[in-house]
């Protein structure tokens, strides 16, 4: 066999091995290399614990695995994407962070490795359309890793490693699962704790140009006030919306006075949607319909204009600390659970087999009945649209004959069964890190700054305090139906009673409503929708039920999933495809 050389850009010779490897992009990779190792770095790679390094990031992963070798992934921390290179080995691993917040691609076909941070940068010409991408963007509403949209090529999950062996056979480990060793009950130092990761977290990143995403909740605002403690004044930005079930401008105002933050806030139109959906829409690599997309371009444009060059986001406190409703509601169920079978069996006899099922009380009891017998974490998509409808009603069967439809929930099951521990509510949140998170969340924010030209950081999920959340007892991170108990008490004292006792709001877009109100909004989506008719995906009937339902009810639920249709279509275009 002919050693083929690894080179960066194609073009500088790294290493000598068994199978031609390119690294697309390498020019955003720090290289360190000793007489074992050559590694390399894109992100922010640090030593864990340690405030501020000056060490190249590069150097400091060279530095660590070559110190402590299979165990370096406990000593690292930060927000990163790397590649190892083992010449005793003759071994290449991929690594993720343990959040997944840098995209990392991989294509291994026929002894060519090819490794990008963008599925774009590849040669699609090679690569084959991924059916099952497309079924479970429609799930999922984007598509999760390891699944891309190219048959051959695949995405690192959250912190996971990847490893190339010289024989072409590869390997792949979850580096990142934490253990839940809890603390006894919640006390005023472990309080000052988490305030104080939280602090230095945020100073990690608050530099000149530094401003922050401020919606008004809980963690943009917790995120916004520790700036405000280290840059005077701070630069705080929100969007607001003219419908009140999606605009919290009121509340981001409340903490930027409490701060006192140099504050802008802008109210986001439905034309401006109209101006940026094809461009936000074909931006991302990979199909992505997460609607409140725009809301976070319009507002990074809009930090942009006012000197901004770095926003820090306060994604992820809800998934680390039990803030998202559905925690509370799923142990709701549990009370029909932990009820005597025989119990069980008379209440389906009662509301689930009558002829008054039509009743409202007896259908709303009905529903709890049947999500209740439905185990975790599959009861999380009870309201799934692909849950909702027949699959053969939604997708042509063509279509539907190369696609396995099981895929995306037993992605969803192995996640939650690889968390190190018994508790339901640990499971989800493990469960978020990586389908809200890394999956949705952070491509959303990531790709959206990127477009504007700012760079965004994410200090509440720092691996520090993610471990420290996980030494929080389950009970006390959501305490009855009390979500984000514990950060709650952290926080008393620090953000305003307000904020700490307002009603979960949503960073969402109005598209739903949006569309009903704009004739032009209207015209482009039904544009898309005609388009993708023609393409041997959804059926025609289906796209049009879907559009009667958005105009007569739900113009908000089925707004949505015009959106995922639309945005599918306009990406697929973009790419010629």
């Amino acid at each position: 066999m002919n050693n083929h050389e690894v080179t960066k850009q194609g073009n500088q010779r790294l290493v000598d091995w068994h199978f031609k490897v390119t690294i697309k992009e390498g020019d955003k990779f720090q290289v360190a290399s000793n007489q074992r190792f050559i590694v390399m770095v894109s992100g922010q790679l640090r030593e864990y614990s340690v405030l501020t390094s000056q060490e190249p990031s590069a150097e400091v992963l060279l530095r660590l695995i070559s110190d402590n070798n299979d165990d370096y992934y406990q000593y690292i921390a930060g927000f990163f994407s790397a590649i190892i290179f083992d010449k005793s080995q003759s071994t290449i691993t991929l690594v993720s962070d343990h959040i997944g917040s840098k995209p990392l691609y991989y294509n291994l076909l026929e002894q060519v490795l090819v490794i990008s941070d963008n599925l774009d940068n590849l040669d699609v010409s090679t690569l084959t359309l991924n059916p099952q991408g497309i079924f479970n963007y429609c799930f999922f509403h984007c598509i999760a890793a390891p699944t891309t949209i190219y048959k051959e090529v695949f995405k690192l999950e959250p912190g996971q490693s990847v490893t190339i062996n010289n024989d072409c056979t590869v390997v792949s480990s979850l580096l990142y699962q934490p253990n839940y060793q809890y603390h006894e009950a919640p006390s005023e130092e472990s309080y000052q704790h988490c305030r104080r990761l939280i602090a230095q977290a945020v100073s990690r990143h608050a530099s000149d140009g530094c401003g922050a995403f401020l919606s008004g909740g809980l963690d943009s605002s917790t995120v916004a006030g520790m700036l405000a403690k280290q840059i005077h004044p701070a630069k705080t930005f929100s969007i607001g919306f003219d419908s009140a079930q999606y605009d919290e401008s009121a509340y981001a105002k409340l903490t930027a006075t409490h701060f006192a933050t140099q504050h802008h806030s802008h109210v986001m139109q439905p034309d401006e949607l109209v101006d940026h959906f094809k461009q936000i829409a074909s931006h991302f690599d990979q199909p992505f319909g997460n609607s409140s997309a725009m809301a976070a371009y319009g507002c990074a444009m809009f930090a942009k204009e006012h000197g901004v060059t770095t926003l820090l986001a306060g994604d992820g406190g809800d998934e680390i600390f039990a803030g998202n409703e559905r925690y509370a509601q799923q142990a709701v169920f549990n009370h029909f659970n932990q009820a005597p079978r025989v119990v069980q069996h008379m209440l389906e006899g009662v509301f689930c087999n009558t002829p008054m099922a039509n009743i409202p009380l007896v259908r709303k009891a009905a529903s709890y009945i049947q999500q209740a017998k439905t185990p975790l974490p599959d009861r999380l998509d009870s309201y799934n649209f692909l849950n909702r409808f027949d699959h053969q009603q939604i997708f042509t069967a063509n279509f539907l004959s190369t696609v396995e439809p099981c895929q995306p929930v037993l992605q969803k099951r192995q996640r939650f069964e690889q968390a190190n521990s018994d508790s339901e509510l640990e499971k989800m949140l493990f469960l978020d890190w990586k389908f809200t998170l890394a999956d949705n969340d952070l491509v959303k924010v990531s790709k959206m700054c990127e477009m504007a030209g700012v760079d965004v950081c994410y200090p509440l999920l720092e691996k520090e305090l993610v471990d420290f959340s996980c030494q929080i007892n389950a009970q006390d991170k959501l305490k009855g139906n009390e979500l984000r108990y514990f950060f709650k008490q952290a926080m008393t004292g620090f953000l305003p009673s307000e904020t700490l006792s307002k009603e979960k709001h949503g960073f969402g877009l109005p598209f739903g409503l949006w569309m009903k109100e704009s004739d032009e909004l209207m015209g482009m989506a039904q544009t898309a929708l005609t388009n993708m008719s023609k393409r041997d995906i959804f059926n025609p009937q289906f796209l049009e039920l879907a559009v009667e339902m958005h105009q007569s009810e739900h113009a908000s639920y089925y707004g949505e999933l015009i959106w995922l249709v639309v945005v599918l279509e306009i990406w697929l275009d973009s790419r010629g495809l």
